[in-house]
């Protein structure tokens, strides 16, 4: 029998999954019960955003090659899976304020705000904004990846690829260094996508609700931290509600909304 079937013989769902790795990766720092949940929700909350930046990878990827089908589909799994992050919240919150303050001291400096995998999806739709850096040490890995992805095109630079790679007039040769700003040119072009009504109406209104679903993955979060520890400052120092109620109501795709009075 050679190594490789060695290898498939011995192979069961607990080692394909590295179960014994990830069932020990929640360490409690206290002996309070419901620490556990918070490091399990937090840490289910990253399997979900790397998924989700692997599927904006292969979003990009579609959309620049001009495959509306595939890109359709891979925009309705994100979609799926920000439904599903947004629901754990309601997990989330069966913890009440006194059980979350039971251990709250021993996060330390720990926070939220030191997601390196949400920033690095808020660079991929195209959020360009330094001061994310404040929490990502020069030379991290955290750091290189967010400013990776603050370099390349946004997935709404991509979707203006498939748009000219479609015939529609767009100019391709923006900065993708720099935030997307309103732009009536674009929305002129838009209008038309709208009015022709078809598969990149549809992928323009898909993407509409992947910006709608990050802002409803902004409110509820803010409204949990709300209902959780109030407006007392966030653990690592961070001013807690106060700065996540700035983030609402701010869309990834501007033009996208802007061009909704016009139809």
């Amino acid at each position: 029998m050679t190594g490789t079937d060695d290898t498939q013989a011995a192979l069961s769902y607990t080692s394909y999954l590295a179960l014994d790795e990830v069932l020990a990766a929640q360490r409690p720092r206290s002996d309070e019960h419901d620490e556990l949940l918070f490091i399990v929700i937090h840490q289910v909350y990253e399997l979900w955003f790397k998924q989700i930046l692997h599927e904006a990878a292969f979003l990009q990827e579609n959309l620049e090659a001009g495959n509306t089908a595939h890109s359709i589909r891979t925009l309705r799994r994100i979609l799926t899976v920000l439904k599903v992050v947004v629901a754990q919240i309601d997990v989330l919150e069966t913890m009440t304020p006194s059980q979350f303050t039971s251990f709250r001291a021993r996060l330390d400096a720990s926070s939220g705000f030191q997601s390196g995998q949400f920033r690095e999806l808020e660079a991929v739709l195209g959020r360009r904004d330094e001061r994310v850096f404040a929490h990502y040490p020069d030379g991290g890995e955290q750091r290189s990846r967010i400013a990776d992805a603050m370099r390349r095109p946004s997935v709404f630079d991509s979707f203006l690829a498939y748009l000219s790679g479609k015939g529609y007039p767009v100019d391709t040769g923006r900065d993708v260094t720099r935030p997307l700003e309103p732009s009536p040119e674009l929305q002129e072009v838009l209008l038309k996508v709208y009015q022709d009504d078809g598969g990149p109406s549809v992928l323009a209104e898909a993407l509409v609700d992947l910006d709608e679903g990050l802002q409803e993955w902004r409110y509820r979060h803010v409204k949990m931290v709300e209902r959780t520890i109030g407006d007392k400052t966030g653990t690592g120092g961070s001013s807690g509600a106060a700065y996540l109620r700035t983030t609402l109501f701010n869309p990834m795709f501007p033009d996208l909304w802007a061009v909704r009075s016009r139809l």
